[in-house]
């Protein structure tokens, strides 16, 4: 008899099949349920930082507006006017002359000062050859001027008028005072006259225009633009217009040359030569007799 073989049963697996598209739903929908975790803890953060952001901005706001509330106070206040205006170069016009020749007073405001226009006014003056203006802070102005040199006076009606070294005559500034910075012209009636003269005395060393007293106009046949100058050292100086500023300009060293003891007429028409003055005479009713 044959023998019959047993079978072996396999135990029995049950294993569920599960489509991609079930899985890749399932798998997003962790990720979903990730990110609502994460974004809910990030909720107080950001309200946190839009509140700061806020803040900061709120306080820029504010520091802007009061910062504008104190600049209008501030030009609407005696504090923004000019305290202080410094004058400096002035030789004959004084400090308040000039402040007020500038227009500037003590309401002005010192932002408002334009310094190109306060220039153009100081020189409108014939007197102001120059003007620097300067602002200063917090609230100076500071006035730098360059006047024209006067070079000489013209006497007339008794009075001294100052003739300035660009040939402008300053009618309206004459004294009664007799000048001492500037040599003073007698007898001058001739317009071009003064002007020539105006031209030699502006070439001349400050040294020599400060030695001498006065001018006289004195043409004669020879010499039609003779002067005769009379020095503070006490000579007597003939020359001509023509060649005044080159003659003159040597004095210094023709006055070292002479006896200081004897005064006379330095004559510079032509050549170079000095004629003292003659000695008074002795007359008989000066001389007394013994009784």
């Amino acid at each position: 008899m044959q023998k019959t073989k047993k079978r072996q049963w396999m135990p029995f697996v049950f294993i569920p099949i599960v489509s991609a598209r079930a899985l890749k739903k399932k798998a997003g929908n962790a990720m979903e349920k990730g990110k609502v975790v994460v974004l809910e803890d990030r909720v107080p953060k950001l309200k946190e930082r839009r509140r700061q952001k806020a803040n900061r901005r709120l306080i820029a706001y504010l520091f802007f507006f009061f910062l504008f509330i104190l600049c209008v106070l501030y030009f609407q206040s005696p504090l923004s006017a000019v305290r202080h205006v410094e004058v400096s170069g002035n030789r004959h016009l004084s400090a308040e002359r000039i402040i007020s020749l500038s227009g500037i007073t003590k309401r002005t405001s010192f932002w408002k000062v334009n310094e190109q226009n306060v220039e153009a006014k100081l020189t409108r003056h014939p007197e102001i050859k120059e003007a620097t203006v300067e602002k200063q802070l917090p609230n100076t102005i500071a006035i730098h001027v360059r006047e024209w040199r006067r070079i000489a006076y013209v006497y007339d009606r008794q009075t001294f008028f100052p003739l300035l070294e660009n040939g402008r005559l300053l009618k309206q500034e004459g004294t009664k005072t007799a000048p001492s910075d500037a040599p003073v012209l007698v007898g001058w009636k001739d317009g071009d006259a003064i002007a020539e003269m105006t031209g030699q005395l502006a070439e001349l060393p400050a040294a020599v225009l400060g030695a001498m007293s006065e001018i006289h106009y004195k043409p004669t046949r020879e010499y039609e633009d003779r002067v005769i100058v009379y020095m503070n050292d006490g000579y007597e100086v003939s020359a001509t217009i023509r060649q005044f500023a080159d003659k003159l300009s040597h004095y210094p060293a023709i006055a070292a040359a002479l006896d200081r003891n004897v005064k006379g007429v330095i004559h510079l028409e032509v050549g170079n030569y000095f004629v003292p003055y003659t000695p008074p005479k002795k007359e008989d009713g000066d001389e007394t007799t013994s009784p």
